[in-house]
């Protein structure tokens, strides 16, 4: 057990040379730092959390689409006066479809740091479910906005 540890010691304060072939050596307790850190205060959770919506927005046109979905179908249901229960039951729907889009962007980056460039059957995978899950939470947000939104949406249009 005693030896263990001092090996577990001598490796990390060794360096390490990165998979890729980099000649650059970063020491294990530097990086081992900067992946610890915890926002210093609720503001900067705030931030950070923002950073991760403005970057999917940004850069995933599937988050864009759903957003804009999303509220097309919230605005339609205010413009027909939808109890506020419906309301909230489409703007959850909505909400958990983007949430999906989210975890599939994150589960996608870090797949793509651990794989690199490099085709991995389990790697596509992980990307093909992630991305079945946003797809099956988006048909089913669609499927309860159609049960919610065509009714009154017909009665509407047919006066």
């Amino acid at each position: 057990m005693l030896k263990s540890l001092e090996n577990i010691k001598v490796m990390s304060n060794k360096s390490l040379i990165s998979p890729q072939g980099d000649t650059e050596a970063r020491s294990v307790q530097g990086r081992r730092s900067l992946s610890f850190r915890v926002a210093p205060n609720l503001f900067a959770s705030f931030r950070y959390a923002g950073a991760g919506l403005s970057y999917t927005f940004s850069t995933q046109r599937n988050f864009r689409i759903h957003t804009l979905i999303g509220s097309i179908g919230l605005s339609l249901g205010l413009l027909l006066h939808l109890q506020s229960v419906e309301l909230a039951v489409i703007a959850l729907t909505s909400g958990l479809v983007l949430v999906m889009e989210l975890l599939n962007t994150a589960l996608e980056a870090v797949v793509d740091l651990t794989v690199e460039r490099t085709y991995h059957e389990l790697a596509k995978i992980a990307k093909d479910c992630a991305a079945a899950a946003v797809l099956v939470s988006a048909i089913a947000a669609l499927v309860i906005a159609s049960f919610l939104l065509l009714p009154p949406l017909f009665q509407a249009l047919s006066l």
